[in-house]
């Protein structure tokens, strides 16, 4: 199947690296489906964007991954509309600190939501619609998923999660859908905080390519795993430059 002929579901797609997936799977020919949660101007935007360039069909969808009911609504409404899903790209996140002593509840049952049972829920209320497309998962981790991020324990332990849930939903769900994730180094500095293990030019030097990323490196990633990797799943894909090198 051409990739003309797709329909893609992206989490968190209004900006940074969700935005960047987005144009990458257009430019491919994707019809999408733009999951947002309060970045409407932002998501309005890019969808005008991708229509007026590659004439794309999307659609919009606002909604909070944390509300126990909505994995299965976003899917439900990704089906009214298009009648068919072929990848599911679970990308949205919260990046924020946590200092140890600090740590709430609150604080760990919203990475966990987020970072783990929207992937889960997600995947399982679209399992039947990838089954039928052969399609695909990708799941967006990171590299503290493996080298966990001091001040940030939630963040990190629930990023090891989704790669362990990343080779678990292989398992369940192989041969007819492939479940992959991709676990980006740093490819955007953090908006309004500084490194938490250094200054940005020091963590470069523990870099083997001693630059920072792109998005776009991500997002070719992402297309890799949905689009061309047939033979691949339950596979981390890390682009980190070198990082997990040092």
């Amino acid at each position: 199947m051409k990739a003309t002929e797709k329909v893609v579901l992206i989490t968190g797609a209004a900006r940074r690296v969700g935005a960047a997936i987005a144009r990458h799977l257009a430019a491919e020919g994707c019809q999408l489906v733009l999951h947002y949660r309060r970045s409407r101007s932002d998501a309005e935007a890019l969808a005008a964007e991708l229509r007026h360039q590659y004439r794309t069909e999307c659609l919009l969808i606002a909604g909070d991954l944390a509300a126990v009911d909505f994995p299965a609504q976003l899917i439900a409404a990704s089906m009214a509309h298009f009648g068919r899903l072929d990848g599911l790209v679970n990308n949205a996140s919260i990046y924020q600190s946590s200092p140890f002593a600090q740590i709430t509840p609150e604080d760990w049952q919203r990475m966990e939501a987020i970072h783990l049972r929207a992937p889960l829920f997600l995947t399982q209320a679209a399992a039947p619609h990838l089954r039928r497309s052969h399609g695909a998962v990708v799941n967006i981790g990171d590299i503290h998923g493996e080298i966990p991020l001091r001040s940030y324990l939630p963040y990190s332990v629930t990023k090891a999660g989704l790669l362990a849930l990343t080779r678990s939903l292989a398992k369940e769900l192989g041969p007819d859908i492939r479940v992959n994730s991709v676990s980006p180094g740093v490819v955007l500095w953090a908006e309004n905080q500084d490194p938490p293990d250094g200054d940005k030019q020091a963590l470069l030097e523990r870099n083997a390519l001693k630059r920072v990323g792109n998005p776009q490196d991500i997002a070719s990633a992402v297309a890799y795993l949905l689009f061309d990797a047939q033979y691949t799943t339950g596979h981390n894909l890390v682009v980190d430059g070198g990082r997990m090198l040092y």
